[in-house]
């Protein structure tokens, strides 16, 4: 199967750099194919989906407006939007920034985005004393 070129603009392993001898090892290491690149991402994506309140939003969106073709276009689009801004930030981050960085940074935001969500959520509870009461 041949590969597909990137559609941001990415040299494709076939395509030649211009440069003498082989490509760096550690670009062609990393690249993987496109279809497992292409899988991992469908499924990753699928499965952290999966349940979560856009989710939720379309199902209450289309049962009230009795229209689920207009709102999966809508819904579509919108994650299609969404992806692209994670893609592109993505791909100048990673000109920015080492890979283990970028890990690290990632890392730290989730558990920090964990840690504040929790916090808002303890916040909304009432006083201990006030629900034994």
């Amino acid at each position: 199967m041949s590969e597909l070129p990137d559609p941001l603009g990415a040299p494709s392993q076939a395509e030649p750099t211009g440069e003498p001898g082989p490509q760096a090892p550690a670009a062609s290491a990393s690249a993987g194919s496109w279809g497992a690149v292409f899988l991992s991402t469908a499924t990753t994506v699928f499965l952290a989906e999966l349940g979560d309140k856009t989710q939720l939003a379309a199902l209450l969106l289309s049962a009230e407006s009795g229209r689920p073709g207009v709102v999966f276009v809508g819904a579509s689009l919108a994650l299609i939007c969404s992806s692209l801004v994670g893609v592109l930030l993505g791909r100048w981050l990673s000109r920015v920034m080492a890979p283990e960085q970028l890990e690290r940074a990632a890392g730290l935001l989730m558990v920090a985005l964990g840690l504040w969500l929790g916090r808002q959520a303890v916040l909304q509870f009432p006083p201990l004393h006030q629900a034994l009461s």
